[in-house]
């Protein structure tokens, strides 16, 4: 079974066909700049591109990079334009790509979803949180295999700051952190988190999870196992595309 999964980020709009029954893209994604300011509008335009490159006519789930409520309305907007706030998104891109079956999700919600049912918390039970590192930083808080949505860590005060504008991979780049340094301030967020949920485990996604090899092994002191996630960064397509199966399939 194959459903459209399109996962929407500060930086970049990427989308495709997924394989349901792998839990893997069944054809290379298709990826456009996300438009600054990413207003509504905007941001629909450039979902309606992905979706146009590959002619699709099915259900289409979207990961939002904010808190979605009752499956539709925006509540924050950390990484877009600030105007997304109450929009209801699912009309929005309903509407825009000509009343195709939508479905709205957090990010890392469904990235997490993903990561659960096909990669790295597979049969994992106790309290699992994946992380996605990228222009902020998602969570996704998972108890017994159960979501519990909509957890937004990446706005944990730290030092001071939201921990996003301190430890994202977005941060590291615009600060030129080297891996050694970026990986401590990671170190104190992930003991930040420890230490209110007490994780069985911590599973880092994103861009950054392609090159965990590089800051995993400087992080200490954690008391939680620690694994980069497996679908790595295309994991918030396949769950976007696993909340519309539920919905629409």
């Amino acid at each position: 079974m194959q459903i459209f999964g399109v996962d929407i980020g500060g930086s970049g709009i990427k989308g495709a066909p997924v394989d349901l029954d792998r839990g893997d893209l069944a054809q290379e994604r298709h990826k456009v700049l996300t438009p600054h300011p990413a207003t509504p509008d905007g941001v629909a335009d450039g979902v309606k591109q992905v979706i146009d490159h590959f002619g699709w006519t099915g259900p289409v789930g979207l990961t939002f990079p904010g808190v979605v409520t009752g499956g539709s309305t925006v509540r924050t907007a950390a990484n877009v334009d600030k105007s997304w706030i109450d929009t209801d998104a699912r009309a929005l891109f309903g509407e825009r790509l000509g009343g195709l079956p939508v479905t709205v999700v957090n990010d890392a919600d469904a990235a997490g979803v993903a990561e659960m049912r096909f990669g790295a918390g597979r049969g994992r039970k106790g309290t699992v949180i994946l992380l996605t590192f990228g222009t902020g930083i998602g969570s996704a808080v998972f108890v017994d295999g159960v979501l519990v949505p909509n957890t937004e860590l990446g706005h944990l005060e730290l030092n001071g700051h939201e921990a996003e504008k301190r430890a994202s991979s977005k941060v590291k780049e615009d600060q030129g952190l080297n891996w050694e340094r970026w990986s401590r301030r990671v170190q104190k967020y992930l003991a930040h988190v420890e230490m209110l949920f007490s994780p069985e485990l911590f599973i880092i996604g994103g861009g950054v999870s392609r090159k965990a090899h590089k800051f995993l092994p400087h992080i200490k002191g954690i008391k939680a196992e620690i694994v980069p996630a497996q679908l790595q960064n295309n994991a918030g397509i396949v769950g976007a595309a696993m909340h519309a199966a539920e919905q629409h399939g």
